[in-house]
């Protein structure tokens, strides 16, 4: 089932989302339905929080980008820790479904480990890097209650204003469903 992607003004995009064990109900079926959502709005990466929901979990296909490692990074994150972030630092431009038509560079390390769990609850403690690591890194602020636009440049962040402020009020044509914020 697609879900909505919760817009720009959302509260639950800024809280700080909570673990879940293995009870959660209807797990599978919840990241099933993130995967329809997220390839539906042509995105490579979605976090619980941009679906409504405030728990530790995101998804992740970047099999569409070339020179991706590991290979397609197709995978599922619950209750991620990021234990070390490393390795020099680079600038790329990011887009995100809560904020849609907004890009911008965000400075992010090259590297990183993570521990995770997979949908299986296998545990895992991974190093990932490039591309897979900056779709972490992205997704992971997400569970942290932090946007894209919180890492930019202060000057960039001031002439989005209006724009940011568009989104929230629900002032933006995406070709996804979106939940706005109420007025």
């Amino acid at each position: 089932m697609i879900l909505p992607v919760y817009a720009y003004g959302q509260p639950v995009l800024r809280q700080k989302a909570k673990e879940i064990d293995k009870d959660y109900p209807n797990l599978q079926g919840l990241i099933a339905d993130m995967f329809e959502t997220m390839y539906a709005s042509n995105g490579i990466g979605l976090a619980a929080p941009q679906i409504g929901l405030g728990i530790r979990l995101f998804i992740t296909d970047g099999s569409e980008i070339e020179d991706i490692k590991p290979e397609g990074f197709k995978q599922v994150f619950i209750n991620p820790q990021i234990i070390e972030e490393f390795d020099e630092k680079w600038d790329y431009e990011e887009g995100c479904l809560s904020i849609p038509q907004v890009r911008a560079d965000v400075n992010r390390h090259s590297k990183l480990v993570l521990r995770y769990f997979d949908e299986n609850w296998q545990e895992h403690t991974h190093e990932f890097e490039g591309m897979a690591a900056r779709i972490i890194q992205h997704e992971y602020d997400h569970i942290e209650g932090i946007l894209f636009t919180d890492r930019i440049h202060p000057l960039k962040r001031t002439m989005l204003k209006a724009r940011l402020s568009n989104i929230s009020q629900g002032r933006v044509n995406v070709s996804y469903k979106m939940k706005f914020p109420k007025k």
